[in-house]
């Protein structure tokens, strides 16, 4: 059976966009994630541009299922369950393909939280500060909670108290921001395809793509940055957070009770190997792309020096 957006479905996938994303915006300054925003915005346009772009070509060369293509490439590429909960009503993806997607990105965000510190230290980060790698983590790691396991890793390992969290999180959201013209290109695209194949006869519909739950976490943002300036102690969002853990736990099991396990296996090879290539791939551009900053900055430096 397959579902279309604005059922029962989407409303389960928007708790767990929300309960997946909504901690991290509590008690964020505006100011800090634009200035973090422009400072990461090369990485972040490169790495989604890479994973989309691999999605595409192993789709086309596998025959993996369109849907499935579309949720793995764009949760991969911007913010792991969220994105995939924001893409799948737009393009009316059933339960088993969420659940199915999910898995594949999460599967792949465990390993980036365990074996991404072990690979920050063998490429040789700045061990006494945290910005190199929490720009790594973030523009690397899909998904919030596995980018803040990753990063307090590294915080962990060299005592470095918050800093490497505090800067993966703000990248992390900035490249969150993505699922805005991405949903609503694939809202639009879809709505052309069903005028040519007679299917629908209403067209793209801004109110219908748009992640509405974006809106809600910049509210949360605002409301808090002014909140915390006139005074206010950030921990009386606390309760707030706790909520947000429970619905992401509800949605999850909601989405894994309507999922087919046997179907799920039985098609994972494909989806897991196209999960592989959007991470090895953004990986690789996140590093590379880090690689020659830092060349440059040594460039500049030495000529300023001689």
């Amino acid at each position: 059976m397959t579902r279309e957006s604005g059922g029962g479905d989407s409303f389960h996938l928007q708790i767990c966009a929300a309960g997946g994303s909504g901690p991290s915006w509590i008690c964020m300054n505006l100011g800090v994630v634009l200035e973090t925003g422009k400072q990461s915005l090369p990485i972040i346009i490169c790495t989604i541009s890479t994973s989309l772009f691999l999605a595409w070509i192993l789709h086309k060369t596998l025959r993996i299922p369109g849907n499935i293509s579309t949720l793995i490439g764009v949760g991969s590429s911007i913010c792991g369950g969220s994105a995939i909960a924001a893409t799948a009503p737009v393009i009316g993806a059933e339960d088993d393909e969420v659940a199915q997607a999910i898995s594949v990105i999460f599967f792949f965000n465990v390993l980036a939280a365990v074996l991404f510190p072990m690979l920050g230290v063998a490429v040789g980060f700045d061990t006494t500060g945290g910005n190199a790698f929490g720009i790594f983590a973030g523009t690397a790691v899909n998904d919030t909670s596995s980018v803040t396991a990753a990063a307090s890793t590294w915080d962990s390992m060299w005592k470095l108290g918050s800093e490497t969290l505090d800067k993966a999180v703000l990248v992390k959201l900035t490249r969150t921001l993505a699922i805005i013209p991405i949903t609503l290109l694939l809202s639009f695209v879809r709505a052309k395809q069903r005028e040519k194949d007679g299917t629908c006869a209403g067209g793209f519909r801004l109110r219908k793509a748009f992640p509405m739950f974006i809106l809600y976490f910049i509210l949360a943002a605002a409301i808090t940055t002014v909140a915390v300036q006139a005074g206010i102690p950030s921990e009386i969002f606390t309760p707030l957070k706790d909520l947000s853990k429970f619905f992401i736990i509800m949605a999850m099991a909601a989405i894994g009770l309507n999922s087919n396990l046997i179907k799920l296996v039985k098609s994972g090879g494909k989806p897991i190997l196209l999960g592989a290539a959007c991470w090895g791939g953004i990986t690789a551009v996140s590093l590379l792309m880090q690689s020659s900053w830092e060349s440059g900055r040594e460039r500049r430096r030495r000529t300023c020096n001689t």
